[in-house]
């Protein structure tokens, strides 16, 4: 679970190669991964997603149970 803040810009890791998990970190460089930017509408407790496998990008929705 991640502490999201209204009016701050995130960059969740869509590659899985950042070190700083869920949040990119540019370990993407070379590669067809591009982050996904986003900026929260709300303080919020979100869970994100670490596994990459999501279908709504970039929060959990319970994909890595079928993993």
């Amino acid at each position: 679970m991640e502490q999201l803040e209204e009016g701050k810009t995130y960059a969740w890791c869509a590659c899985g190669k950042s070190e700083n998990q869920p949040w990119c970190n540019g370990a993407h460089a070379g590669s067809e991964f591009t982050p996904n930017v986003f900026t929260a509408e709300e303080n919020k407790t979100a869970a994100m997603c670490m596994c990459k496998q999501t279908k709504n990008p970039p929060y959990c929705d319970g994909s890595h149970m079928s993993l």
